[in-house]
């Protein structure tokens, strides 16, 4: 096992690898997810995204909601683990605010503060479907 930093100037030149596993892949850089996936060309290794997310933008989400059917995706929210106590929960949810709880705990993507407009408004802004002004001059 090696693990490497974030960045992609640095990582580059790796081959043969079986598994590549990205930690917390919802705060990791577009560009270096798309440096790394050459890394399985030749291996023809696996790729592991494991994240809590982390807004509706990058990678992580794309993958998560895309219609690529090799992905296996898992969801396992805090109020599904046994371990956690739900008065914590509930103590987390009052002091973090509701999208940050959901994101954190819930493993829900939220547009949260950083989002100017929500995501679904911006999906709707680009479909094949447009026709031009028609202007009567």
């Amino acid at each position: 096992m090696i693990g490497l930093p974030g960045g992609n100037s640095n990582i580059r030149s790796f081959s043969g690898v079986t598994l590549l596993l990205i930690d917390e892949a919802a705060h990791a850089k577009d560009n270096t997810y798309y440096t790394v996936r050459p890394m399985l060309a030749v291996s023809r290794g696996r790729m592991m995204l494991l994240s809590t997310p982390y807004g509706k933008w990058g990678f992580f989400y794309d993958e998560w909601h895309g219609a690529d059917s090799s992905w296996s995706r898992h969801r396992v929210p805090a109020t599904g683990c046994p371990r956690i106590n739900p008065e914590f929960l509930e103590q987390e949810r009052r002091a973090l605010g509701d999208d940050w709880y959901r994101q954190e705990y819930l493993c829900e993507f939220v547009d949260g503060a950083r989002a100017v407009f929500p995501r679904e408004t911006i999906d709707r802004a680009f479909t094949g479907n447009i026709q031009p002004l028609q202007l009567g001059i």
